[in-house]
């Protein structure tokens, strides 16, 4: 049986996780005291972007955060482990750091660009934050009868006041694989990416289907490689918020190795040799470059980079 050397709980975005402590959400009383409190901390955001130090963590800041944005609803995160409560607020978007009293501690920053600078428990709240704001700017009107509906529970709910609808939030599965065949895997590029930029296939699972089934049709639909769905080979999964996703990570053995890409979704697949690939992972490879550590993709081309033949 093959050993897999790591698991979600080690992959970036979803390491580190806090005490989500549900129970307190649809508690009011206990969560404005919680705001309020001196040990509380508060983490930024504007438009999806996490208020970030020069040195590349999260500006934390304190009850003193209500003072900045009087009218915001805090997002309840969750407890650390010394039962610190952890909240999350959306800036306007005409909120300017430095015309305000935490002038100089730092700036807004693109999320993919400061995601390999992040602490570890800094890239899982951030991360969950962006999730949970993009949903509910996505999500204002009850999807039964139209009407606007209102934040509840901490921001894990919207509620319709017409209609009496409930609203959660929502995370879209994605197969993200690794085909395999022999001493080779299957890379793919999309013309949005940087030069030289190759990774695994990946796509959205569909209704009425299994994960390993979204897998092996989209590798056909995008590469036209045949796999045998009851053969896929889970490995871990990465809570991804570009939008709301969580990426499942798999290895697929093809059942044939001529490609025939989708250009609709695919520019350029071809198969690297399992040296070639440590080559790419260790950044000496002259052609190719492997998507960052904080990429799922990264570990699952390493997962299988770094097995014995």
């Amino acid at each position: 049986m093959t050993t897999i050397t790591t698991n979600s709980h080690l992959i970036p975005l979803g390491s580190r996780p806090i005490d989500r402590a549900g129970h307190h959400r649809a508690d009011p009383a206990w969560l404005e005291a919680a705001y309020k409190r001196e040990d509380a901390l508060v983490l930024l955001m504007q438009g999806g972007l996490p208020l970030v130090t020069a040195a590349g963590g999260l500006v934390w800041l304190g009850p003193e955060a209500a003072k900045l944005a009087p009218d915001a609803e805090p997002l309840f995160l969750g407890l650390d482990k010394a039962g610190t409560p952890v909240f999350a607020v959306e800036m306007p978007g005409d909120f300017d750091v430095e015309a305000s009293l935490i002038a100089g501690t730092g700036e807004f920053t693109d999320f993919r660009q400061c995601l390999a600078r992040l602490p570890e428990m800094d890239a899982n709240l951030a991360s969950t934050a962006r999730s949970l704001f993009d949903w509910h700017r996505s999500n204002r009107f009850c999807a039964r009868c139209g009407a606007e509906s209102v934040r509840s529970e901490a921001g894990w709910k919207r509620d319709c006041p017409e209609c009496k609808a409930q609203h959660f939030p929502r995370t879209d599965p994605v197969a993200i694989m690794l085909a395999v065949s022999g001493d080779k895997c299957l890379l793919g590029r999309q013309r949005m990416w940087p030069k030289g930029m190759w990774s695994c296939l990946a796509g959205f699972i569909e209704p009425g289907e299994t994960l390993e089934q979204g897998a092996a049709r989209e590798l056909h639909e995008e590469a036209g490689i045949r796999c045998d769905a009851s053969k896929a080979e889970y490995l871990f999964c990465q809570p991804w918020p570009f939008a709301s996703s969580l990426m499942i990570g798999l290895i697929l053995p093809a059942e044939n190795e001529d490609i025939t890409i989708d250009e609709d979704e695919l520019e350029q697949a071809m198969w690297i040799t399992r040296d070639e690939a440590r080559r790419v992972l260790a950044g000496e490879h002259p052609d190719i470059f492997a998507p960052m550590r904080f990429a799922v993709a990264h570990h699952i081309l390493n997962e299988w980079a770094t097995r014995e033949r």
